[in-house]
């Protein structure tokens, strides 16, 4: 073991360790899904793999627990990749190096892989504690859930047995979830006629850097800066003031991620440029009192580039630039139910230029009512419509609705005020779980999510707090000691 040998619980950041090693973003799981399965080989536990790469490794019962309720637990085995544009790392080859903190475990200039590493960790370290006295486990491991959750949309309705579940994909300890939102994603492709430059123009490259991003569920509400919205705001001050044409624009890495970075590349008439220059530095300062201690270090420049070949015509950049001013981000609406809970959102996720001259964005809506998803993504698709795209949608997902009658859920805030003394928080939350797909497979399954505390996550800055690993750890030990018989 390396780093992070001395903390406790020492199995789980052992194996955290051990997966930390092997590249598995999401639609590259490859590597990981053969080193679960000769885990279990070597561990001589049952494990099958179905036809998408979702994986059940399957602990027996202890002597004597042979009638207890068998127990899912759950977790997803891919990660998001991000990293700041500065940080040379290698998504396919290289390792993650997770470092102590403080009281954090985090990783240099990317993201830590703790979502959903840790729920991956702890569920095999279950599988190779030989003194837990406990019923059946089964470990489900699913693909591909930060891009898609094609995993938990495939799952057979016959690949696990048990009828409680426990979801180790939550973000906060002291919390235990009940609920989530259910999401979609509207994607727009705009084409576009490449323009000779101008004869005589010059170039610039326009950049934004320094967000927070974060968790376009979990952090929607926090009022992180857009990088897409406020580059394209500059954009069409530029483009209404001195006529600029863009050449190239990418914005955002992820569907589910606030884009943190943008990037830009525009032509201008020469007697402009100083103006320009001066323009982008205002907006910087603008920018920046404008967010003030929530993007401490938002930056906005201007630096000269070489002059590009062609740029995007200038009917269509208008267009763009006016449906990205429209298109919705942020919340939409809260819960009336539960206090504090963002029911509805959308997030604008992605800009990319494509060599078959065409624009291409990604956005993303959650809720957890199904109409106001609807209406959301709705609303995204007006502001595209009226930019002459061809708008598409993902098939989605069902949100979860809570359960507040849930025998696992009374037994865990039993367990946690024993084991704490005190009583712990019970929500739903506006990210997106697998829950509600593994509900629709699954009627009638008890569940709940809960994890140890990640700030930070989808972004270089993530890092999980290490005493409350320990916490999650002993809380999870303690329930699965404690699950009655069957029809108890």
């Amino acid at each position: 073991m390396g780093e992070l040998e001395d903390i406790k619980p020492r199995r789980v950041w052992s194996y955290f360790e051990e997966i930390s090693r092997i590249p598995r973003l999401s639609k590259n799981e490859g590597r990981i899904r053969e080193y679960l399965l000769d885990f279990a080989k070597k561990h001589n536990l049952q494990a099958r793999e179905d036809s998408v790469g979702n994986i059940l490794i399957i602990r027996e019962a202890a002597p004597g627990k042979e009638k207890v309720a068998t127990v899912v637990l759950q977790c997803h085995l891919d990660m998001v990749g991000e990293k700041n544009a500065s940080h040379p790392h290698n998504w396919e080859t290289d390792p993650i190096i997770p470092v102590i903190d403080g009281k954090w475990v985090t990783a240099s200039g990317t993201t830590l892989g703790a979502d959903d590493g840790i729920g991956m960790a702890a569920q095999m370290a279950v599988l190779t504690d030989s003194y837990l006295q406990c019923g059946r486990i089964e470990c489900l491991f699913t693909v591909d859930e930060e891009s898609g959750m094609t995993g938990a949309i495939n799952l057979q309705s016959d690949f696990f047995t048990g009828r409680i579940l426990l979801n180790l994909d939550s973000e906060d300890e002291g919390i235990l979830f009940i609920g989530c939102a259910g999401g979609i994603d509207t994607q727009a492709v705009l084409p576009f006629t490449p323009v000779p430059v101008a004869a005589g123009h010059r170039a610039m490259n326009i950049s934004l850097t320094g967000l927070h991003g974060g968790h376009s569920g979990d952090e929607i509400h926090k009022g992180y800066g857009n990088s897409i919205k406020i580059i394209s705001r500059l954009m069409q001050n530029l483009e209404k003031n001195y006529g600029i044409l863009i050449s190239n624009f990418t914005g955002g890495n992820l569907r589910n991620a606030i884009p943190r970075e943008a990037f830009a590349t525009i032509t201008f008439d020469p007697q402009h440029e100083e103006k320009i220059l001066s323009d982008t530095a205002a907006f910087n300062e603008l920018i920046r009192e404008e967010y003030g201690p929530l993007e401490p270090d938002l930056k906005v420049a201007a630096t000269p580039s070489d002059l590009p070949a062609t740029v995007i015509d200038a009917q269509t950049q208008h267009r763009l630039l006016s449906a990205l001013s429209i298109v919705p981000h942020g919340v939409l609406g809260w819960s009336k139910e539960i206090p504090d809970l963002v029911e509805t959102s959308s997030n604008l996720a992605t800009i990319r230029l494509t060599e078959e001259n065409t624009i291409h964005v990604v956005t993303t809506q959650r809720s957890s009512s199904e109409e106001a998803k609807q209406y959301a993504m709705m609303k995204a698709e007006a502001g595209f419509d009226l930019a002459g795209a061809k708008v598409t949608h993902s098939d989605g997902y069902p949100g979860w609705k809570p359960n507040m009658n849930s025998a696992i859920l009374r037994l865990m805030i039993d367990s946690y005020r024993k084991l704490f003394g005190k009583v712990p928080q019970v929500k739903a939350i506006h990210a997106g779980l697998e829950c509600g797909l593994i509900l629709e497979k699954y009627k009638g399954i008890d569940m709940i999510s809960f994890g140890p505390t990640i700030k930070g996550a989808h972004t270089p800055e993530e890092r999980i707090e290490i005493e409350t690993v320990q916490m999650f750890w002993d809380l999870l030990i303690d329930v699965l000691r404690h699950i009655p018989e069957e029809n108890q």
